[in-house]
């Protein structure tokens, strides 16, 4: 592919990625509390962002062969078809179990960052349209358009009515139809020698670790943090979008530092660092005795939490062959978000029978336990090419 239409292509994934995470912004802080307000109790909120979470990873395991088969441009186009179905049952319905299903259709994200189907599918078009010396950079900006998108969603969150916002959801998910309509036809994996039988123990080992890194995230997921807050500082959703909307930015601005990082640390030792330093701030924030302590520690997480992301696609990009990378990408995005999965039915439980608080316990401190054994399982393992 020609440096044009490779910059083109790019392009027209950022659009989709830009308007997709955008609604994501604010369907993650709006439906746990519109659910609430549909007469759902806290484990039932729990309860729902689970099911969110199972489509989404059903989703991902579901896409993978048509990918393979049709190519990426007629599985993202199928993907946002969903999506807009999903978009239609939200305005259609106030039954709080039909709008549970229709984010799981939807793949609506729940946590700080986008995970599934579509993310899975468009790091590998991205991975192979640039070269190894730039594919940090490259999923760097991707993953930037993503949450700035989302900062800009969150902010947004208390200016329409619910049945607006869902509107905007179906305009975000045609948007995205037509821009995945105007792609060409994107890069195969590059043939070469086999190499499964090296690679695939290496993909599941990377997927096991990521999945528990997710199974702790999953208790403190973005809508959930939204419920903390509200419940326990009774902060509104005006309020909440604000917080959340200046989080984004931090995170946004964060992975400017990203491939910078990566190349005077290492890729590996950029993805643990900030990542267990975050996760000492987000232990904070269960001890946090005032509103305003509790969200500058979570300002502080969102400025390092997401720095691992962009180093995390790369390197999981870099140590398997390209003609495995449609497996490597769906396999630790299926585990990650299976793993999410689990965790918000748990914290909804939690939340009533111990502490609100508790959740962000549990979860730092098994990200912490995360960092440390991913940097000795995979400290000898080095990348196939550049960062």
């Amino acid at each position: 592919m020609s440096g044009f239409h490779a910059r083109r292509e790019i392009a027209t994934i950022f659009v989709a990625k830009f308007v997709r995470t955008f609604s994501y912004g604010y369907l993650g802080i709006l439906l746990p509390l519109y659910l609430a307000d549909l007469g759902l109790s806290a484990s039932g909120v729990g309860a729902s962002v689970t099911m969110t979470l199972v489509g989404s990873a059903l989703l991902t395991w579901a896409v993978r062969a048509p990918a393979e088969r049709f190519g990426i441009r007629a599985a993202l186009l199928g993907l946002a078809v969903l999506t807009a179905i999903a978009a239609a049952m939200l305005l259609t319905t106030r039954n709080p179990y039909v709008v549970v299903l229709a984010a799981m259709l939807g793949n609506v994200a729940v946590g700080t960052g986008e995970t599934g189907p579509f993310l899975s599918i468009e790091q590998v078009a991205i991975a192979r349209m640039v070269g190894a010396d730039t594919r940090t950079t490259a999923l760097s900006v991707y993953n930037l358009l993503g949450y700035g998108a989302a900062a800009l969603g969150a902010v947004t969150v208390g200016l329409g009515a619910p049945r607006t916002l869902f509107a905007g959801f179906l305009v975000a998910a045609l948007v995205q139809a037509g821009a995945y309509a105007l792609l060409g036809r994107l890069p195969l994996a590059r043939s070469g020698p086999r190499q499964g039988a090296r690679a695939t123990p290496l993909i599941r080992r990377l997927a096991g670790l990521f999945a528990l890194d997710s199974f702790a995230g999953g208790f403190v997921l973005q809508s959930l943090v939204a419920y903390f807050l509200h419940t326990r500082f009774a902060l509104s959703l005006e309020t909440l979008g604000q917080v959340f909307f200046v989080a984004q930015i931090f995170t946004a601005g964060s992975l400017l530092l990203a491939p910078r990082l990566a190349r005077a640390w290492g890729l590996l030792p950029t993805m643990v660092v900030t990542h267990l330093v975050s996760n000492v701030f987000l232990i904070g924030i269960a001890f946090a005795p005032v509103a305003w302590l509790a969200v500058a520690l979570l300002l502080a997480n969102r400025l390092l939490s997401q720095i691992d992301v962009p180093t995390r696609q790369a390197y999981v990009m870099a140590v398997v062959p390209d003609r495995e990378r449609e497996a490597a990408a769906t396999t630790t995005t299926l585990w990650r978000t299976s793993a999410q999965a689990v965790t918000p039915l748990l914290t909804g439980w939690l939340m009533q029978a111990l502490a609100v608080s508790t959740p962000f316990l549990l979860g730092g401190g098994l990200k912490i336990v995360y960092d440390v054994l991913l940097y000795r399982t995979f400290k000898d393992v080095r990348p196939g090419d550049t960062t």
